[in-house]
């Protein structure tokens, strides 16, 4: 059985490897490809939809239990895909 995650962006449910890991580290939100950074993780469909509804949510914040602002720079600049 395969592994289920939940969006930060759209709150759906999805296999965990068709989702994007994101960490926090030093309050610098960075996207963990290989889902194999340390620490607790927040998932995101890889699309600018999903990234936007959890900025604008402030999403990244509580799903990764992280008290201060976060920077979110790494994660906008990441090529996401507009969905279709």
């Amino acid at each position: 059985m395969e592994p289920v995650r939940t969006c930060v962006g759209c709150r759906t449910r999805a296999p965990r490897a068709t989702l994007l890991r994101v960490v926090s580290q030093d309050d610098i939100l960075i996207i963990d490809e290989g889902a194999v950074l340390p620490g607790r993780g927040a998932w995101l469909h890889p699309t600018r939809e999903c990234m936007e509804a959890a900025l604008r949510r402030r999403a990244f914040g509580r799903a990764l239990r992280v008290s201060a602002t976060v920077d979110t720079q790494t994660i906008e600049q990441y090529p996401f895909r507009n969905k279709g």
